[in-house]
């Protein structure tokens, strides 16, 4: 029985400034990898000073018995971000661990493959979509909110808006089915989402319209809206959005309000998904019971790592309503999901970031993803199927810490 003896955490300044790397040493050598998203000094705070207490010198591959535990004591006091994010990393370093002690890859752990290959789209973000923002190298970006991007190679986040056909052209003859795209979000950067006018929507279907123009329905659009927007304004946007007959809509309104977000699903006539802002069971409980959506977004390193993904995934199917991944961070997030989505029939679709794919993740890890023809291959090897660069984990550097 392997026992846990040191845990590391890094912040990849340079790289991606938000994202916590974390790793889970044992007694005989092996070493887990996780990791999470927004504010990774809290996150490390509440690891270093908090969890590690409960988990060096623990049993290593007491996965379950370690989430159940700093679940408990995560909530007492009310809703928990930073810590479901802590523990969201934890647990995908176990996971991780577990597939290394048994020789599996962690989809086989979790029940086996139900497919060969898993469907993805493209996000439309750049190389530096959520790492380095165009706010300036010393403030890394306030999270969610939509960057326009700049020309340049894989630069999809400008392409998407400045020109839509050829990036649909091209994502068409890399063989994806779908793009997710958020044309309306510099209308709400003006009015804070209050309020759209008649001349904003236009302004955002625009490209959306060019995309169906030069590749018809070869593409499904999904539509990101990032939460800007109030009821009334995401009901005008829906409107005009039923023309170009939209995968889903994502995130419009802010999941705060069940019934809201039930209301605008009823109202809109579109399909809804939502969302990687919700945390754990009981919140997408309350969204399924209230038919607010018609799939179910999740993120691994948000929501409770791949032990409580899993359970959202497997609830999400009793109500009928199928799972998608969410993914626009680090390398470990997608490669849990792809876990994730090998495992379970019920995943529909893992998000993915090609600009992070072919630019981003090689600076992190040792083996990145494999997409073909708008499909993800299986993970190979133990565990998670990667491993973070040991240059990431050096004292003095990146905000390195270690307990143990």
């Amino acid at each position: 029985m392997p026992r846990i003896t040191a845990i590391e955490t890094a912040i990849p300044r340079g790289i991606m400034s938000n994202l916590l790397l974390v790793r889970v040493h044992t007694d005989d050598g092996l070493v887990g990898c996780g990791e999470t998203y927004y504010t990774p000094h809290a996150i490390a705070a509440l690891i270093h000073d908090w969890m590690a207490a409960r988990l060096l010198g623990a049993d290593a591959l007491a996965i379950e018995s370690h989430w159940r535990w700093l679940y408990e004591r995560c909530t007492p006091f009310g809703h928990p971000g930073a810590e479901m994010r802590a523990l969201s990393a934890i647990d995908l370093a176990l996971w991780d661990l577990l597939g290394q002690a048994t020789g599996q890859p962690v989809y086989r752990l979790l029940g086996g493959p139900v497919r060969e290959s898993i469907p993805v789209y493209n996000t439309c973000g750049g190389p530096s979509y959520g790492a380095l923002q165009e706010t300036g190298p010393a403030h890394p970006g306030w999270p969610g909110y939509g960057s326009p991007g700049k020309p340049g190679p894989l630069e999809d986040a400008w392409a998407s808006l400045n020109a839509p056909g050829d990036l649909a052209a091209e994502l068409v003859a890399e063989g994806y089915k779908v793009l997710k795209l958020w044309p309306f979000d510099t209308a709400a950067h003006r009015t804070g989402g209050l309020h759209i006018t008649a001349a904003d929507v236009e302004e955002g279907m625009r490209p959306l319209r060019e995309i169906r123009d030069r590749v018809g329905m070869q593409l499904d659009i999904a539509i990101e809206g990032h939460a800007f927007y109030q009821l009334p304004a995401a009901l005008r946007i829906a409107e005009s959005l039923r023309e170009i007959k939209p995968l889903w809509i994502e995130d419009l309104l802010r999941p705060d309000c069940v019934a809201t977000l039930a209301d605008f699903r009823d109202r809109s006539g579109l399909p809804i998904a939502a969302s990687e802002m919700l945390l754990g069971r009981k919140e997408y409980l309350q969204v399924l019971q209230a038919r607010a959506a018609d799939y179910c977004m999740v993120d691994p390193t948000w929501s409770g790592g791949i032990s409580e993904s899993r359970r959202v995934i497997d609830m999400a199917q009793t109500f009928n309503i199928p799972a998608t991944i969410h993914d626009c961070t680090g390398p470990l997030t997608l490669f849990a999901g792809l876990h994730l989505a090998a495992s379970s029939t019920n995943v529909v679709f893992q998000e993915t970031v090609r600009a992070h794919i072919r630019t981003l993740y090689q600076h992190l890890v040792d083996r990145g993803p494999v997409v073909e023809r708008g499909m993800a291959l299986l993970p190979e090897g133990p565990g998670l199927g990667t491993r973070f660069h040991d240059s990431l984990f050096t004292p003095g550097k990146y905000d390195y810490r270690k307990s143990g």
